[in-house]
């Protein structure tokens, strides 16, 4: 049984009718087109840009060491991970109640953090889709935590576990997308302490890609590995990396007992952990990027480094979400320069302590999927991929200032991320590529659309979006001037009439539904 479920394979839809040509669309192909690019994830070929020098980087370092010795990170509310820091030598001292002050002297945490590996395997119940976090390797994952979803039809609107288990099936049907990822929106729908077994079970039940926990209560977190152990079986769970949980430090300098122990549950499960501060310029980071980047190693130092003192070894990813602030509103931003230039020397830092980065995304503050959204997506998700993410969590959907997902946008951004497999597989030089041939088949002064060279590589040789609308103008005039955003309408509810689930072995699947009825019926609704 567990062998069926880890060797299922998606079954490809059937291809839609063919239209008329009258009424055939402006791009008739698929998303799915430039297969030749389609990977479980993506093996970087290009260079990172490594924005600072050794001296910068260095400064940066110390500052981070001097907020933790002196400063310190305040731990809340869990006394448990309280004694680890303090048994592994940290200075503890008590601030009232269940509140501590923890200080590290420089080193400590570099030195704990020699146990997570540089880069793991996260397994996917289809094992074609089992990705690889850390080194060379980059994985791209929806947007994640919006309470609104929106689209052009019923506009924003508070998310439902129907739009949650739409964006599955809109992720799961894309080949640019390697990762599921978690709360993709929040289905606000159900009750809060039972809609993490809805959103769990619906990964497992509409992808068969690598997916994020719950992290909102550790009995949630624990729930999740419990439904992965059903999924993969349990053996398999205690020797591999089969879930991730997002966590996110209370900046500034703050772990809470929640996320602390949610921590300790991944990690003592030998699952993986994503340690992230959430650092907002001018609110709870300094307003100057160096002092936020250097405070955002701190943090996030801080929060991996007690996986490690859990279960040394332990899957653990360093975090970054570096954003700006409105300074005549107030309001966050997000696609602007500044936290762009972060991303690139946060990957620096990761690569210094030989931890699997995440970071930035395609953020955006627009409140539609519009020339804003996508400038300020681009902004952003270029500096990660410059920067040399491993985890690009936000990589699609993202509008709002994350307040929204949008079911255009995501569609939008997913073209964007199979551009980007183009991109990352770099310039190849060789006698066929640098194609002297071509040139000399027919000589000076002819075309080279039937030569040899060009018959070998029309297929592959270029990225074809499927989405893009490239035609002359006359003639998407005269076939009614549809925009992006209007093709990306169209294009989601195509993808969601066409979605078949991949398959799932019969007893897998009655076992994780009565374990979802079995939780959900041993407490009563909580909405908040």
């Amino acid at each position: 049984m567990l062998q069926d479920a880890l060797d299922a394979r998606v079954q490809p839809a059937a291809p839609p009718a063919r239209r008329s040509r009258k009424a055939r669309s402006p791009r008739s192909a698929e998303a799915g087109q430039n297969l030749h690019l389609r990977s479980p994830f993506i093996t970087r070929r290009i260079p990172t840009y490594d924005l600072l020098d050794d001296e910068a980087l260095t400064r940066i370092e110390a500052t981070a060491d001097r907020i933790l010795a002196e400063i310190g990170i305040e731990l809340r509310d869990d006394a448990e991970a309280m004694r680890l820091y303090r048994d592994a030598g940290a200075d503890v001292s008590h601030v009232s109640g269940e509140q501590w002050r923890i200080r590290f002297e420089p080193g400590m945490l570099r030195e704990l953090l020699r146990t997570a590996p540089a880069r793991f395997t996260q397994h996917a119940r289809n094992p074609a889709n089992t990705v690889e976090i850390g080194g060379d390797a980059m994985v791209f994952a929806p947007a994640y935590g919006s309470p609104f979803v929106m689209d052009l039809d019923q506009g924003r609107r508070y998310g439902t576990i129907a739009d949650f288990e739409n964006l599955i099936r809109l992720a799961q049907s894309s080949p640019w997308l390697h990762h599921s990822g978690g709360t993709i929106c929040e289905p606000t729908d159900v009750p809060v302490n039972k809609r993490h077994l809805d959103m769990v079970h619906a990964h497992m039940r509409l992808s068969d890609r690598a997916f994020l926990g719950s992290i909102t209560a550790p009995e949630r977190a624990a729930d999740s590995i419990e439904m992965c152990r059903i999924l993969f079986g349990a053996d398999f769970v205690d020797r591999n990396c089969v879930i991730m949980g997002n966590f996110n430090t209370t900046s500034p300098l703050v772990l809470d007992g929640v996320t602390t122990a949610g921590i300790r549950t991944y990690a003592a499960a030998g699952q993986g952990s994503i340690h992230l501060p959430f650092l907002l310029g001018g609110a709870v980071s300094p307003l100057t990027m160096a002092g936020a980047v250097a405070q955002c190693l701190a943090e996030s130092m801080a929060s991996c480094a007690l996986a490690q003192l859990v279960r040394p070894g332990a899957p653990v990813v360093l975090g970054s979400f570096l954003s700006s602030m409105s300074l005549r509103t107030g309001s966050p931003t997000f696609g602007t320069p500044e936290p762009a230039l972060g991303s690139p020397v946060m990957g620096q830092l990761a690569r210094r302590l030989k931890l699997p980065l995440r970071c930035a995304g395609n953020f955006a503050t627009s409140k539609a999927p519009d020339g804003q959204a996508m400038q300020q997506g681009m902004m952003s998700m270029m500096s990660a991929v410059q920067g040399g993410a491993n985890y690009i969590l936000h990589a699609a959907g993202f509008v709002d200032g994350l307040l929204s997902m949008s079911y255009e946008k995501m569609i939008m951004d997913m073209d964007i991320c199979g551009a980007l497999h183009a991109y990352l597989a770099g310039l190849e030089v060789s006698d066929d590529t640098l194609a002297f041939d071509a040139l000399a088949q027919n000589g000076p002064g002819e075309h080279l659309f039937g030569t040899d060279h060009t018959l070998r590589h029309y297929q592959t040789a270029y990225w074809d979006s499927g989405f893009n609308d490239d035609r002359p103008y006359e003639t998407w005039e005269e076939t009614g001037s549809v925009d992006a955003s209007a093709r990306a309408n169209q294009r989601w509810k195509d993808v969601l009439a066409r979605f078949e689930p991949p398959p799932m072995d019969a007893g897998v699947a009655e076992a994780l539904a009565d374990f979802v009825a079995r939780k959900k019926a041993e407490m009563p609704d909580a909405w908040y």
